[in-house]
């Protein structure tokens, strides 16, 4: 019998911003995309990320771009709280889905997404982008194939320059909606519960601090909390989104350690193996400011351009969404019933430095 050829795919990317720009230019490339199109509520960046990415259709309205015959998979790239309407219409029509973390910031509106795309049998996938790092993808093998023994212990620690927080304030209306955890925190805690995803958490016990970020937009400057996973395991997790503007992390810098009845692995992932210093105004980095000259090359996750493409995490993660829904090919990508379980879980983070007590998980109610 001869081998069947793989699916066409006509593309749908709602939300023209950095991410939608990046996943989109992939997308163009690839041998089984033959139709794009683009919907932004800014129609200058929707054109600009059309025209980059050679679109067949360019509007304002991603209602307009779910209805025309062509789309059969859509990118949802809008702000983080903009994300339902338009997982829900893609729902509608059985689209396949690529969905920017979380599927929703608050946990009612995720937990009625995730039903919408179960009761569909809709295959909805969650940009966790570090899934395809390969040192997480080689951590990820040695704990699989058990050569830590039965991890016991895991701990990390992300730093991370506040021009993202900054930038993610800016953007909201409601600085309560937003906090380190779950905008940021929520890609090692993915990475570690991956790892970890045959145990069980129980309990979570949590506190924060607003010092530096709370004077400027009413912010939460860091979070450290520890989870409890039911055969007593232990996940310690620490993340600062508040250094200052001048840290050369563009973005991440992580270190995880994770300790096994019978081995311990750790991560470096703090990029300090590629250090950039320059007296221009480079804009390296992410969200360059004026005052940064230095950078460690790499801590922007979705990966570096080089020769004009983007290289790195989100590349592979785009390409092999691609190939798995037009060639059904299995990859590592987060389900939206994990994505709906981080935001649990970083919701109970928040919930339990609030009230300054354990919570018991899981929870369903911020």
């Amino acid at each position: 019998m001869a081998r069947r050829g793989p699916k066409r795919i006509g593309l749908a990317i709602i939300g023209a911003g950095r991410v939608g720009l990046f996943r989109g230019e992939v997308a163009a490339r690839h041998p089984a995309v033959d139709w794009i199109g683009v919907a932004d509520l800014k129609a200058d960046r929707a054109k600009l990320v059309g025209d980059k990415c050679k679109a067949e259709f360019v509007t304002d309205d991603f209602r307009a771009l779910l209805a025309r015959s062509e789309v059969t998979a859509a990118v949802i790239s809008t702000d983080e709280h903009m994300h339902v309407e338009p997982i829900l219409a893609a729902v509608e029509r059985k689209l396949a889905l690529m969905i920017e973390k979380p599927l929703a910031t608050e946990l009612p509106h995720s937990a009625r997404v995730l039903a919408a795309i179960q009761a569909a049998k809709v295959d909805a996938v969650v940009g966790y982008t570090q899934r395809f790092r390969r040192r997480w993808l080689a951590a990820k093998e040695k704990v699989r194939t058990g050569t830590l023994g039965d991890v016991t212990l895991v701990t990390s620690r992300a730093f991370m320059n506040r021009l993202v927080a900054l930038d993610n304030y800016k953007r909201t209306s409601d600085a309560s909606k937003i906090s380190p955890m779950v905008i940021s925190g929520t890609h090692a805690l993915d990475i570690v519960m991956w790892m970890m995803e045959a145990k069980k958490p129980v309990e979570i016990y949590a506190r924060s601090v607003d010092k530096a970020l709370g004077p400027l937009c009413k912010g939460i400057d860091a979070t450290a909390g520890l989870i409890t996973f039911e055969d007593g395991s232990l996940y310690h997790a620490v993340i600062s989104w508040a250094l200052p503007v001048v840290w050369p992390g563009a973005v991440y810098s992580l270190e995880v350690g994770i300790t096994g009845t019978d081995g311990v692995l750790t991560i470096d992932d703090t990029h300090r193996d590629i250090v950039l210093a320059t007296s221009k105004e480079s804009g390296e980095g992410y969200a360059p400011d004026k005052v940064r000259r230095v950078d460690f090359l790499g801590s922007y996750p979705p990966g570096d351009m080089a020769l004009g493409e983007l290289r790195g995490p989100m590349r592979e993660e785009t390409e092999q969404w691609l190939n798995r829904i037009s060639m059904g090919l299995t990859t590592q990508h987060a389900t939206a019933a994990e994505a709906h379980n981080r935001l649990m879980l970083t919701k109970a983070f928040d919930k339990s430095a609030r009230v300054k007590k354990p919570i018991a998980l899981p929870i369903d109610d911020e």
